[in-house]
């Protein structure tokens, strides 16, 4: 890979410290107690996650903080505690039930407010429909919800019985919805009848009903009532929301659980084209997650926090769930996407509930710059103080324009790195603590210890671009593959003896700074969501005339990343638009309109190796590069490359 341009911006990018008035007003007091924290974290992490978890509440105390080393791992081990009880009932006991817990907020502008204490009597509500359906520790509820109260509602009680929950992308296809599903194997599902999306209808009941006879396990589907639109309702099968939950007591016990008893499985791509399920403990990720939000945002009783994530992505329950939560602010759910109706409606947002603390991705922060500067000015947002972001690398203009024109240089702006997963950031910046760096992912972070290494898994000198490892547990890593302990075992512990390997290549600067430039297998980020080339390719692979296929992840001003789609036709003069319209209809109907390509390209061949490998890094390099710098003698015919480059040449731009 070349990476002179990845080095010049490195070089030139310089660091932005916090003033001593921001710092002072933190809850640590200053750049130099957080940097002494840092340290006595990552020299003694057993002390630091030991006082850490005793800042929460528990039933009866661990015996051990930590045991065991990757990829076999414990933390508090023996504790008991429960994660709703750490993120409702802690705040209600501690006199804070009057605070606003959840300002939820419709496409349409619907608003729903909730107090602590009326967050957790709905919370116990649907825990107590749950255990009527026989839903016990350990079982499983999937939920197939977009961004509704109810959501939010769902997850707390799944965690407040002890149920495994997982959350599916609202705007997936039946296939990806039905290939969860089989592999999750809930006892209930938690749908809505339908839900608005940029003015049009998504009929989520429809989708569910479309593949539940192929998924034996589930029991019940609770539908929550949303637009009032018809659906089928199958008698002893489906029951809606509202009318289970008027029945329901407030009060609801809440399960005793082990710190590492299993809590979540959430689904991302893998390059084989079979969805990985990766589980996270319950209790263990609330802890992490707790610590991890007070810093990287900083976090106080009176934020107003929005994270701008779906519920069907790992970043809003890390964000908008556990670390808000935990801390004992208001976080705001909105249900829409932040330019519809309008194109200001992210700032209206903001103005309206006066948010100053804001998680959301560089693709929405790109978007929102494409549409320039003078939306901004419209509107009063000088109550925003910190901007944390994730989801893949934030180019440097796009951080200055964050910083300057939406923050008028009164913000900090944390970009951070991490994936499912990881669950929360283990590599960032702390706000107003640590320097910004525009450009970089931030610095190694509390109870971390990640490096970059080379193909033997040594680690390389300051600058070098290398493989992430993550060296050393933390609470919140995953701690397996749903049902699939060999693959958790081969996709992340095989590369590097004792590191997880995060398949991201990366280099850490002269200041310590890491900077993430992109993926090292097959999978790539588009608008923070992690897709598979595989699970794209098999879905073209399904059309008539498509003899091979390949997919890459190409740059996108506004995404970061877009497929891009390779075909190898098996006669040329198929490849017609008809074709491109069929092969992109069959990508939405599989996955969903998030992986549509920004083009496809017909080819007469496709670079492969000696062993019939197609060498999509070749492709990348070819639409990135215009050349192709390493050895192609390799190749089962290195002619396919110079073809490969003479179609492209010949387009001016990619459409």
């Amino acid at each position: 890979m070349d990476v002179s341009g990845i080095l010049k911006v490195v070089s030139e990018s310089k660091l932005v410290y916090p003033t001593e008035e921001r710092q002072v007003k933190t809850s640590i007091g200053s750049s130099q107690a957080f940097q002494e924290l840092l340290q006595k974290s990552q020299q003694d992490p057993a002390t630091f996650w030991n006082d850490v978890a005793k800042e929460l509440f528990w039933y009866e105390p661990w015996q051990q903080t930590m045991s065991g080393s990757l990829p076999e791992f414990r933390f508090f081990e023996g504790g008991i505690s429960n994660p709703c009880v750490n993120l409702l009932d802690r705040h209600v006991e501690n006199g804070a039930g009057n605070r606003t817990a959840l300002i939820w907020e419709g496409e349409n502008g619907d608003t729903k407010f909730f107090t602590y204490n009326m967050l957790l009597a709905e919370v116990n509500r649907f825990s107590n429909v749950l255990r009527s359906f026989g839903v016990k520790k350990g079982d499983c509820v999937a939920i197939f919800l977009p961004n509704l109260a109810e959501a939010i509602i769902a997850v707390l009680a799944c965690f407040r019985i002890g149920a495994i929950y997982n959350t599916i992308f609202s705007g997936y296809s039946e296939k990806s919805l039905k290939d969860r599903l089989v592999s999750f194997e809930p006892k209930i599902i938690v749908t809505t009848d339908a839900s608005p999306r940029r003015g049009n209808t998504i009929h989520l009941k429809e989708k569910v009903d479309a593949v539940i006879s192929d998924i034996p396990s589930i029991e019940a589907v609770i539908v929550v009532n949303r637009l009032g639109t018809e659906v089928n309702m199958t008698e002893g099968r489906d029951f809606w929301w509202d009318e289970l939950t008027k029945k329901a007591s407030i009060h609801c016990e809440p399960e005793r659980l082990e710190a590492n008893d299993y809590g979540i499985v959430f689904y991302t791509s893998g390059t084989t084209g079979k969805p990985k399920g990766v589980v996270h403990s319950g209790m263990a990720f609330v802890v992490q997650n707790y610590i991890y939000s007070k810093y990287h945002m900083d976090h106080h009783d009176d934020d107003v926090f929005w994270c701008t994530a779906d519920i069907g992505w790992l970043t809003m329950h890390i964000w908008g769930i556990a670390g808000a939560l935990a801390n004992g602010v208001t976080t705001v759910v909105y249900e829409g996407a932040i330019d519809f109706p309008r194109k200001d409606r992210f700032y209206q947002m903001i103005e309206k509930y006066r948010v100053n603390k804001l998680f959301t991705a560089p693709t929405a922060l790109r978007m929102l710059k494409s549409l320039g500067d003078q939306l901004v000015d419209q509107f009063d947002l000088s109550c925003l103080e910190v901007i944390s972001l994730v989801g893949e690398p934030f180019d440097p203009e796009s951080w200055q324009w964050t910083y300057e024109v939406l923050g008028k240089k009164n913000i900090c702006v944390n970009n951070t790195w991490g994936q499912t997963e990881t669950a929360g950031c283990p590599i960032a910046g702390a706000a107003w603590l640590t320097p910004m760096k525009p450009g970089s992912a931030g610095i190694q972070f509390l109870g971390a210890d990640v490096a970059v290494v080379d193909e033997e898994g040594k680690p390389v000198p300051p600058g070098t671009l290398g493989n992430l490892v993550i060296r050393k547990p933390f609470p919140m890593l995953c701690r397996t593959l749903w049902k699939e302990p060999e693959r958790y075992l081969s996709s992340y512990f095989r590369q590097v003896e004792g590191s997880y390997f995060a398949s991201d290549l990366a280099l850490i600067d002269e200041d310590g700074y890491v900077w993430v430039v992109g993926r090292s297998d097959d999978a790539f980020n588009v608008a923070g969501h992690r897709l598979s080339t595989m699970e794209i390719e098999s879905a073209v692979l399904e059309c008539e005339g498509v003899a091979e296929a390949a997919v890459i992840g190409v740059p996108d001003d506004i995404k970061g990343e877009v497929p891009l789609v390779f075909v190898r036709v098996s006669d040329i003069s198929l490849g017609t638009d008809s074709l491109k319209e069929t092969i992109n209809e069959r990508i939405v109907e599989q996955i969903g309109k998030i992986a549509l390509p920004k083009a496809i390209i017909f080819t007469e061949a496709l670079p492969k190796t000696v062993s019939g490998k197609i060498m999509r890094r070749l492709l990348k390099e070819i639409v990135t590069a215009g050349k192709v710098s390493g050895d192609i003698t390799g190749l089962e015919d290195p002619g396919t490359v110079s073809q490969i480059q003479e179609i492209i040449s010949r387009k001016t731009t990619v459409k």
